[in-house]
């Protein structure tokens, strides 16, 4: 089944090959599962340019490309978080595989391959890659979440200091003037520590606010 016979938007793919005929079945072979081919490079340095261009939904390398092979391409569109990307190797080029997850692809596919070795080989390269995104935006939050913390507690200590507030105090005034002036927690927490947000003791009202 097709991309369109699910009722998908096709997904764009750029491929490189630098053996012309290889080029046009794979692209044949893409075009009847669905898939939009929205750009083809004989070398890998092209390869990078139109993954840079059209941010297609998965790139297609072969190997060994001249100007720039396609491991050196794949790190470039990896390091730039592009696409998933998909190499095309030889039995001969075994020892080539192991450099290429290293460079980012997410899959392989050993030529001469057909349709039926095509698109597993896809569906592989581009769960991967979806799953190492996940993976490195949940470690991104938890890192971020762990920074906010630090800060908090930072901004905690220095209200408990300044203004003899216990602990519940500074941390329901940070909660509170977060919710007030509209602005996250660790926002609140940085602009006490810089001395930019810190609660004034004349009339009392910011201890007030904190005690009520």
């Amino acid at each position: 089944m097709t991309a369109d016979d699910k009722g998908q938007a096709r997904k764009r793919v750029v491929i490189a090959e630098d053996e012309a005929l290889i080029r046009m079945d794979l692209a044949e072979m893409l075009q009847e599962e669905g898939y939009d081919v929205v750009g083809q490079a004989g070398n890998g340095e092209d390869a990078v340019k139109l993954a840079t261009e059209h941010r297609p939904d998965l790139v297609i390398l072969d190997v060994k490309m001249p100007v720039l092979d396609g491991i050196s391409a794949a790190e470039r569109i990896g390091a730039e978080k592009i696409a998933p990307v998909l190499m095309l190797t030889a039995f001969s080029q075994r020892e080539l595989v192991e450099r290429a997850r290293d460079a980012g692809a997410m899959a392989y596919l050993v030529k001469p391959f057909s349709k039926a070795d095509l698109v597993p080989a896809i569906e592989m390269a581009t769960t991967r890659y979806e799953e190492l995104r996940a993976l490195e935006n949940e470690v991104a939050d938890l890192a971020a979440r762990f920074e906010t913390r630090k800060l908090v507690d930072r901004a905690k200590g220095l209200l408990q200091v300044q203004l003899g507030m216990t602990e519940p105090e500074a941390f329901r005034w940070i909660q509170k003037t977060s919710m007030d002036r509209r602005l996250t927690m660790r926002e609140v927490a940085q602009a006490v520590i810089d001395g930019a947000n810190a609660p004034k003791t004349e009339g009392g009202d910011a201890e007030a606010d904190s005690r009520a």
